[in-house]
């Protein structure tokens, strides 16, 4: 009985795989020996300090690289969650995280050891200046392993929250377990698999990447941030390692495709290509089908509390350039309820999309509140305890009994593979940061914007406005569009009228 990644890791890999290389890191390569031996070193190190929680998160605050790998790897011989933090996000967000997580050690490098400093007073590991010389503590190891369960949370990752507070997701070993179960029964995943690694690490599609590193001893090509803006240098090291599998967020996929870009490189070696996290424009995933006729393209769809994704679909027949792909069908041992309030939808119309099964998160770290508001009673079950997650989002299935993404049903949205609160950039404006006395923020999904309508009495300057939000909201979050207006439209109850401004300023 496996009840955590380690074994995998221990069983199926190590002894069979130790000289072949896990991680390619620019222009370096690491062994699974290596990565091995270094992890155990560095959860050698934390279990020094004799922590006795199995819970508690190993923060880790670097760029992508090998290091973060080994840090994750490192936690999960600790028998503790990793908790992967975005450098790029403004200070004040991550201690925000960090005060509601609490840490038990931070793993960084010197060039962000001073800012986590100001935030932090717990213990921090600075993997550069670490040393590797000490011996492992097999004996503290073994013994932290043989008291593990598969419920144990295996990662915490952090996502928007309404209150300005993000919300730290509790995903567990066994939740993952049922998610690797499911697609290498569905899906063509060998033993020699190398994966295109682009998604950020604070991102749920890198952990699954780690999953197959560790499970199937594939190789993770890391994809380094800064080559977002030069698509063709991606393609050219997609090419370059014979890539096979790609997890990726459409957005970068779509430009690839307007660009022309397929056609200048080789990439027949790239078997399956997952998408996930918003949706792809047909009219580009139709590029990407006809320049890679032997590739199985697969539409993945699920919010990050239900463990990576809950409905997949395999894209196995033809569709015009302006059809929109569905979702597709429920992941074996997930159930999807389409429910219209507390009652299933009837056949062909919408409702929202509510997921059950071992898939769900164990909750909001450090926050009841949410946790209770989210993850609710199954309302067509009244005989036993057994929650669902409502996700917020409207479906339906069409003629064929395939699930359609209609839209949202409230404020939250993706964004550039993101998943954002608009309410939170409508809390750091107003109560935070106090620039306006009142906004709205809403989303062109046209366009693919964050619009900012602001009431104040004077105009603020596009520059001024994003000078005074960009020290409290990464990038990813900072509208891009800006409209100055001496008075909110208001509802008959006082509320902001949302839908007058939607109408108004973005035509819908």
């Amino acid at each position: 009985m496996i009840t955590n990644l380690v074994e995998y890791f221990e069983n199926n890999v190590v002894k069979n795989n130790s000289s072949k290389i896990a991680v390619v890191d620019r222009d370096k390569q690491y062994s699974f020996a290596y990565i091995e031996e270094h992890a155990k070193k560095i959860a050698s190190y934390i279990l020094s300090f004799n922590i006795d929680t199995y819970n508690k998160p190993v923060g880790v605050f670097l760029e992508k690289s090998v290091d973060v790998v080994i840090s994750n790897i490192a936690a999960m011989y600790s028998c503790m969650p990793y908790m992967n933090m975005d450098i790029k996000t403004p200070l004040m967000r991550i201690s925000n995280i960090i005060e509601q997580v609490d840490p038990v050690v931070i793993i960084t490098n010197s060039k962000y050891e001073s800012k986590i400093k100001e935030i932090y007073n717990g213990n921090i590991i600075n993997i550069e200046n670490f040393d590797y010389k000490i011996e492992i503590d097999n004996q503290k190891i073994q013994a932290r392993q043989k008291m593990h369960i598969d419920t144990n949370p295996l990662c915490i990752i952090n996502t928007s929250g309404s209150t300005g507070v993000p919300k730290s997701v509790v995903l567990n070993h066994k939740s993952f377990f049922d998610f690797m179960d499911w697609a290498f029964e569905t899906m063509p995943f060998t033993e020699n698999e190398v994966i295109g690694s682009l998604s950020p690490v604070v991102f749920d599609i890198y952990s699954f990447e780690l999953c197959l590193m560790l499970s199937k001893a594939s190789t993770i090509v890391l994809i380094p941030d800064g080559l977002s803006t030069f698509p063709i240098k991606i393609l050219n090291l997609l090419e370059k390692n014979k890539t096979t599998f790609l997890f990726w967020v459409p957005t970068i996929m779509v430009n690839m495709a307007n660009m022309d870009l397929l056609n200048k490189v080789d990439l027949s070696s790239i078997k399956l290509i997952w998408f996930a996290g918003e949706v792809f424009p047909t009219k580009q995933l139709n590029i990407w089908r006809r320049e890679l006729p032997y590739t199985m393209f697969v539409n993945m769809y699920g919010p990050i509390e239900i463990t990576l994704d809950c409905t997949y679909f395999i894209v196995d027949r033809d569709f015009a350039d302006d059809e929109p792909l569905p979702i597709g069908y429920p992941c074996r041992n997930t159930d999807i309820l389409i429910l219209d309030g507390d009652q299933l939808s009837k056949d062909g119309e919408d409702g929202e999309l509510c997921v059950r099964g071992t898939s769900l998160a164990m909750g909001y770290y450090n926050n009841p509140e949410k946790t209770q508001a989210a993850f609710v009673q199954n309302p067509l079950n009244l005989y036993y305890p057994e929650l669902i997650y409502r996700t917020g989002d409207i479906v339906c299935k069409n003629s064929c009994g395939e699930i359609m993404f209609k839209g949202r049903k409230d404020t939250l949205i993706k964004h550039l593979g993101y998943r954002i609160e608009l309410g939170e950039i409508e809390h750091i404006i107003v109560s935070v940061l106090k620039i306006v006395d009142n906004v709205c923020v809403m989303y062109d999904k046209n366009k693919k914007e964050i619009i900012c309508v602001y009431e104040n009495d004077t105009e603020i300057s596009m520059a001024d406005f994003r000078k005074k939000i960009g020290n409290a909201l990464p990038k990813y979050m900072m509208p891009t569009g800006y409209i100055h207006i001496l008075e909110m439209p208001r509802n008959t109850n006082g509320k902001i009228d949302r839908n007058a401004l939607k109408l108004q300023y973005i035509g819908e």
